[in-house]
């Protein structure tokens, strides 16, 4: 009995079909391969190398994404009404639209805006580019007449007819920029009157005629 046994296994073993020789050299069918043989990689997860044109265009979409160096922003405070209006330093964006000019430097005394000349954003954001400065602060915009009035009957340095009542001038300082400096940035921009106040640390530009005075 043993040796029929011993007899049918060799005859079915001298009759089986060898393999393919592509699944041979893959070690037979999935289920059959031996313990610890590795299978073959999927195309899908294969790591393949990436052509150098199309890491350049990856590395072109991603320096567009990251974009350049945003530009210096400089912030604009009203010492009187506490409010801030942030000014690009080299003047181009964000935009200031014309009415919020208005508001940002009406007269903090009536609470009154008037039309201010646009030109003063030029020197604001000129001084803070040429003295490199984050922070410029607003002594005084536009003055309505009759406020200009009554500091003059008490006393103040303010002018009958001030540029600031046409909502022509900005008062100012860039804290710690010296005084002297800023009076001489804004006297070379020839724009218009340029005043120098070294007590009360802060300088007066306008759009007026080209002049040039000092007070305490």
């Amino acid at each position: 009995m043993k040796a029929l046994v011993l007899l049918l296994v060799a005859a079915s073993a001298a009759s089986a079909e060898p393999l393919p020789p592509k699944l041979a050299a893959q070690g037979g069918p999935a289920g059959l391969r031996p313990a610890g043989g590795e299978a073959k990689r999927s195309p899908l997860t294969e790591k393949r190398p990436v052509p150098r044109a199309e890491r350049e265009r990856q590395d072109a979409r991603l320096r567009r994404l990251i974009g350049k160096k945003p530009d210096a922003l400089v912030n604009v405070h009203n010492i009187w009404t506490g409010e801030t209006l942030v000014l690009d330093a080299a003047g181009r964006a964000p935009a200031v639209d014309q009415d919020t000019l208005n508001v940002f430097l009406r007269c903090h005394f009536t609470n009154q805006p008037t039309h201010m000349d646009p030109r003063l954003l030029g020197v604001l954001t000129g001084a803070a580019k040429r003295f490199n400065a984050a922070r410029i602060d607003i002594v005084s915009g536009f003055r309505a007449p009759k406020f200009n009035l009554m500091l003059r009957k008490k006393g103040h340095e303010v002018a009958r007819d001030s540029q600031h009542t046409y909502g022509h001038a900005v008062d100012f300082r860039i804290p710690g920029v010296p005084t002297r400096a800023l009076v001489e940035y804004v006297r070379s921009l020839r724009l218009g009157g340029a005043g120098f106040y070294p007590e009360s640390e802060f300088v007066h530009a306008d759009t007026g005629p080209v002049r040039f005075w000092a007070g305490r």
